[in-house]
């Protein structure tokens, strides 16, 4: 308890050092602890954006890229599925409900989602949460839509203004569908998900927009097809790009994905969404692995600083060390001393490193969620966060015997008189 109190005095003296030395290792702490918890925060967010669906349904490709069109609007998709497929799919025996999707347009770089009211009724997002709208309501006609929140604020659009949509994706919008305009009707609550990201449309819609292409180019200029001239069997939907399903057994998932992986009618495959996600952690793994060693090369940077710190006092406390040694400290208690001040110095940069992970989560939590889509969330100090600290402070004990046991040679060569 002696060398403790003499260990926290000799901190005390040094304070401008001692401040600087655990600011270094509190910084370093934090940055480490914040990539484990932004990696964690990053697979919630993404693992919460589709709840409560049992399989995704599409044309028959590879499982990550139908999951990362389908629910995160990443990529596009490379064949579409007859719409009369998804109909006999709908009245499977096994299947509570389904909810199509069709994609392929763009509004200023927003994709837009053609789905029907199922989309609104039955989606769910972190765990049980419901698509919801934070004004007006969901398109019922195929001039009317819907846009996510993000959309809404970006482009400053409100209930009643006229869009027009884009043909294709992002850079790749080939012609804007100008002559058949969509009215907004609605706009959806926040959800930090791809949902705010998009717009959505009736499948009646998708189809209203397309009118003309047939042969899969724009209609000749004075060629175009009339919003009102359409009739309902224009607007009925030749084909889909994926739909999600929610079994009323979860037994019946993996029967189900195996009826549609074989189904005669067209090709087709089924992906379980939890399943697929692991898959692409998987493909992300070494991008976490980089992140952590950088995380662990600044600590080692911040360690480093702790050592030069505690060297160049050596010198400053040669007479300190020699009265020690005098008075009957032996060269363990002189070691036990420095080794004292570096766990000390470790200890408090690892309490005020979750200190300051804990504030950068809690101040940065709501620009993150707005700027990013990403939900940061304050879970408490993993085991993972314990095993980090825990090999910081070893460490910082191994690290403390350099100066302690150059400490103890300047008291053998010294004694009472300090060489100037």
């Amino acid at each position: 308890m002696l060398l403790l109190n003499l260990a926290w005095q000799s901190l005390k003296n040094r304070r401008i050092s001692t401040s600087l030395t655990v600011l270094s290792i509190a910084l370093s702490v934090a940055l480490l602890l914040g990539v484990e918890a932004l990696q964690k925060s990053a697979r919630e967010s993404f693992s919460s954006t589709i709840s409560q669906t049992d399989l995704i349904a599409g044309a028959r490709g590879g499982s990550l890229q139908l999951l990362l069109y389908t629910v995160f609007r990443i990529g596009q998709a490379t064949n579409n599925i007859k719409y009369a497929s998804y109909q006999e799919w709908a009245k499977h025996p096994a299947i509570e409900w389904t909810i199509p999707y069709s994609l392929g347009d763009s509004h200023r770089g927003f994709r837009v989602i053609g789905t029907d009211q199922n989309f609104y009724q039955h989606y769910r997002f972190r765990r049980n949460r419901q698509v919801r709208f934070a004004a007006g309501r969901a398109p019922a006609t195929f001039t009317e839509t819907a846009l996510g929140s993000d959309v809404a604020a970006r482009l400053g659009y409100q209930a009643g203004t006229k869009i027009a949509l884009t043909h294709g994706v992002g850079a790749a919008g080939i012609l804007d569908h100008d002559d058949k305009p969509f009215t907004v009707v609605g706009i959806l609550e926040r959800t930090a998900t791809p949902i705010d990201r998009s717009v959505y449309i009736t499948l009646e819609g998708m189809s209203a927009v397309h009118a003309g292409w047939e042969e899969g180019a724009p209609p000749e200029p004075g060629e175009e097809v009339a919003v009102k001239s359409l009739s309902a069997e224009q607007l009925k939907p030749e084909a889909i790009t994926s739909f999600l399903i929610r079994c009323k057994s979860r037994i019946d998932s993996l029967r189900l994905m195996r009826e549609i992986s074989n189904y005669s009618g067209e090709p087709m495959m089924a992906i379980i969404p939890g399943a697929t996600m692991s898959e692409l952690w998987s493909t992300v793994e070494y991008a976490e692995t980089a992140l952590r060693i950088v995380g662990g090369f600044v600590i080692v940077v911040g360690l480093m600083g702790m050592l030069v710190a505690i060297y160049t006092t050596l010198n400053e406390r040669r007479r300190e060390m020699a009265i020690l040694r005098a008075v009957g400290a032996g060269p363990a208690k002189i070691v036990t001393l420095f080794v004292l001040e570096s766990l000390l110095l470790a200890a408090s940069g690892c309490v005020l490193g979750a200190g300051f992970m804990y504030a950068g989560i809690q101040s940065l939590q709501g620009y993150v969620e707005q700027r990013f889509g990403l939900y940061l969330r304050w879970q408490g100090l993993s085991q993972e966060h314990f095993l980090y600290m825990g090999a910081v402070l070893l460490a910082a004990l191994f690290i403390g015997l350099v100066p302690a046991w150059r400490a103890y040679r300047n008291t053998l060569a010294d004694g009472l008189s300090v060489r100037i």
